[in-house]
């Protein structure tokens, strides 16, 4: 069970807010609440609208007046309770890797709630990851797995580029949960930047050139922080497939709340289910 009066676990989500993306992010937060009952888990959009889809700024300031008012109530009522201190809630980012643009948005939004609230790490890198990685790439036939262990018996491409957005920073991130795909599927697995010009075109030469003939586009990324086009484009520059972004697949909601519950330092026994380090 998640601790009494925890601080709230918010979703942070980016881009341009729509049905699929709200769907997604529901299906983040029900993980993270199957494996910590009792948690106070809301979604915060960077380009919300405060009806359809409320802004992070507005869900933080909701959350602390609530906090607020069930201290009051509870007084009110006569409980000798103590007035909650520490952060209102943690942000927890939906982001694979860091994108300098986007974490300062979520930095500002946070700045303008004026409510004492905490910054998750992003949700890579890290082995789980690369196994989702792993099983995008095998749900569109770039890959095979084996089902028992998810470890590659047979591969239909021979080398993927790892396509990432945030620059060099969110390159280098993602060549680290690259080497373990590069593990798993035991082909080269380089990261290149979809928004910076030429970054796809250079890794695909690169792989080409090393005699990789078949390659394949896997997006390090869970979905929304992208306009869709931009993965299209860059898999018919470089005449390659590509599998669908992380979306919601199971261990993305699992990491979202070790973030939540590592930032807290709520203990990892509280939760239900093996932890995710």
């Amino acid at each position: 069970m998640a601790p009494e009066d925890a601080p709230a676990f918010v979703l942070a989500v980016p881009g341009a807010p729509s049905a699929a993306t709200r769907s997604l992010a529901e299906e983040v937060v029900s993980i993270a609440r199957s494996e910590l009952p009792g948690l106070d888990a809301r979604i915060g959009y960077l380009d919300g609208d405060d009806a359809d889809f409320p802004t992070l700024k507005s869900v933080l300031a909701r959350t602390a007046e609530e906090r607020t008012a069930r201290y009051e109530q509870a007084v009110a009522a006569g409980s000798d309770v103590k007035k909650p201190e520490g952060p209102v809630a943690a942000v927890v980012p939906l982001l694979a890797g860091p994108d300098g643009a986007l974490l300062r948005q979520i930095r500002q939004a946070m700045m303008d709630s004026r409510v004492a609230v905490e910054l998750t790490d992003v949700l890579g890198p890290h082995p789980l990851l690369a196994e989702a990685l792993h099983v995008r790439l095998s749900e569109t036939g770039l890959a095979r797995a084996d089902r028992a262990r998810l470890f590659t018996v047979t591969t239909t491409a021979d080398g993927i580029i790892l396509a990432t957005v945030g620059g060099e920073e969110a390159v280098q991130a993602a060549g680290i949960t690259g080497m373990l795909l590069a593990a798993r599927l035991a082909v080269p697995v380089i990261a290149a930047a979809l928004d910076q010009e030429g970054s796809i075109a250079s890794v695909a030469e690169q792989l080409r050139g090393s005699g990789s003939q078949q390659l394949a586009l896997a997006p390090y990324l869970i979905g929304p922080e992208i306009d869709p086009s931009l993965l299209t484009a860059a898999a018919e520059e470089v005449d390659c497939a590509t599998s669908e972004p992380l979306g919601a697949y199971p261990t993305i909601g699992k990491l979202a709340l070790a973030k939540y519950t590592t930032a807290l330092g709520i203990a990892p026994q509280q939760s239900q289910g093996a932890p995710v380090r």
